[in-house]
């Protein structure tokens, strides 16, 4: 039996996703939500160090996690390997309903207002495709205050001055620092750098009907077991089921955006819970399935006026491919500086943005969250035993004596680094799966060789006995913080998006995730993903005046 029509289907759950299923319910549009994953629970996995650390060779927690969602990645020139979620180079991002926001360590950081305007503040960067993006931070600042209230942020930028401005203080306090917090805190001021507690997406007081953190070990890689840290999946896909207006479907793996001879979205094919092909007819599509899967699906999505997929007019969909290449540097202690106090990190500097001469950009650098004994088993200086006698001497007395600080380093967008599908490999729908190929930029690993050198720096400052550092490779990015292979821009040739994420090719297919991003900041992407599926919601609401909308 054909599926009802609706307004708007929104494929996939996550941090973008999520937020316009709920912006849209409560505009009153009958949304279809489509999720790959399912509902996730704590009880799944609870605090299973061996799974739930983000060593994908022992598994996702919250999926995908077998050989249906294969993909293809480079292998060296002119070959190719197919991968599993759970090997290496997989570049997985969360299944489940929420996603990353499940799982993620939750820092909320705005990008800086010069994060917005890369190519206008540094000029050109050979072999790079640094642009500006079409909008401002000024732009998007009320979005990221909706999303800071909206979805729940703590935090204090009043020491940090270097923050963007801002109209609302967060509407939660700081966590105050922990043992290493305070360690580094002395240490930075002494350096004269300006230290200030991360922002954060967890509860530090109960906030909208949930309780505050407990402060456990086990965040990152976790889901909460009292539900503290914010995500979409227990804040606005509730709101959004609230209205009446929003049907989550879980188990549902798209499989292509039907585009009619006009030029026009009709709706989307995908693949129930019991494998059954479904089509869900729509006036519109908004597609937030991260920026793997969103180039993937736009890609798949061919019809007459678009051979090459949709949006794929001018080559740019799966181009671009970003993700965070992270720098910095480890320190052992003679004394204990580990307390116990999770989720671990709480400050952090944004001395190293910008204005690092000869340097494009930078990266915020901060103390990282609790390392778990088994993931801590990996962090060893040049030389030392990874195994044996000397190996467990080491884990006994350096667990409790040492820390890391570390920061994403901003990557700069290069051409050749990308999502394509592969013309033979397909997954266990039929669907032909993800091909990821290139490789970061050079300047990355100068930008990384910096801030890793200031991270050492801050350590020995803060006392450390010995330290060594942490510099990204030329390996292809992506991972949990992948953006860009959708970005946004005003010229149609170079960019598949307008500013809204509105597809230049085909206006009712809409983008709402860190594929937009322009270039991706020296932050963790969360909320600037949260806030632009606020702008890309909002648009959609102020102007859709019923079916026949944007279809001109």
């Amino acid at each position: 039996m054909a599926l009802k029509q609706v307004n708007a289907v929104v494929v996939g759950a996550g941090a973008g996703g999520g937020v316009v299923a709920k912006e849209l319910s409560e505009a009153g549009l009958s949304v279809v939500l489509l999720e790959r994953g399912g509902w996730a629970t704590f009880e799944q996995h609870g605090h299973d160090e061996l799974i739930s650390q983000r060593i994908t060779i022992l598994g996702n927690a919250f999926g995908p996690d077998d050989e249906r969602y294969r993909r293809v990645v480079s292998a060296g020139p002119g070959k190719w390997r197919v991968v599993l979620p759970s090997e290496g180079g997989y570049n997985n991002n969360a299944a489940c309903v929420g996603s990353g926001t499940v799982s993620y360590g939750a820092m909320a950081w705005r990008f800086m207002e010069k994060d917005f305007r890369m190519r206008s503040t540094y000029g050109a960067v050979a072999g790079s495709t640094l642009e500006d993006w079409p909008i401002s931070y000024s732009d998007l600042e009320p979005f990221y205050e909706k999303a800071e209230w909206e979805i729940g942020v703590a935090g204090d930028m009043s020491t940090n001055p270097f923050s963007p401005p801002r109209r609302k203080p967060y509407p939660m306090p700081p966590f105050p620092l922990n043992r290493e917090g305070e360690t580094l805190q002395a240490a930075a001021k002494k350096l004269g750098f300006h230290p200030f507690p991360v922002p954060m997406l967890r509860n530090s007081v109960p906030y909208n009907g949930r309780a505050a953190c407990i402060k456990c070990r086990y965040c990152v890689g976790f889901a909460c077991e009292v539900n503290a840290k914010c995500g979409t999946h227990n804040t606005v896909i509730p709101a959004a089921i609230a209205t009446g207006n929003c049907n989550v479907r879980t188990h549902c793996v798209a499989k292509e955006v039907a585009v009619d001879d006009r030029g026009f979205a009709k709706g989307v094919s995908y693949f129930d819970a019991d494998d059954r092909e479904q089509f869900q007819p729509a006036d519109l599509v908004v597609v937030s399935a991260s920026a793997t899967e969103t180039a993937r699906l736009l890609l798949n999505s061919k019809s007459k006026l678009f051979p090459t997929g949709a949006g794929n007019r001018s080559d740019w969909v799966g181009r671009n491919l970003q993700g965070h290449a992270y720098a910095g540097a480890w320190g052992l202690f003679e004394q204990e500086t580990f307390d116990d106090v999770g989720a671990g990190a709480t400050i952090a500097i944004s001395d190293f943005n910008h204005g690092n001469p000869g340097l494009a950009g930078g990266a915020m650098l901060a103390n990282e969250f609790i390392r778990l004994p088994y993931l801590f088993a990996d962090r060893r200086p040049p030389g030392a035993p990874s195994w044996g006698k000397a190996h467990k001497d080491f884990q006994r007395r350096f667990y409790k004596r040492s820390m890391s600080v570390m920061g994403p380093v901003q990557e700069m967008p290069v051409f050749d680094a990308r999502v394509e599908v592969d013309p033979e490999v397909k997954d266990h729908w039929g669907i032909p799966v993800a091909r990821i190929s290139g490789h970061r930029h050079p300047h990355d690993v100068e930008i990384g060789r910096f801030t890793s050198s200031k991270a050492e720096l801050w350590l020995k400052e803060a006392g450390a006995i010995q330290t060594w550092t942490n510099v990204p490779g030329l390996g292809v990015s992506g991972g949990q913080h992948q953006a860009g292979t959708c970005r946004m821009g005003n010229a149609p040739k170079t960019s598949v998006t307008n500013k809204h994420g509105q597809l230049h090719d085909i206006p009712n297919i809409f983008v709402a995730d860190g594929s937009l991003h322009v270039t991706n900041g020296g932050f963790n992407p969360a909320l600037t993903i949260m806030a632009l599926g606020y702008w890309v919601g909002d648009y959609i609401r102020k102007n859709w005046k019923g079916p026949k909308s944007f279809r001109s």
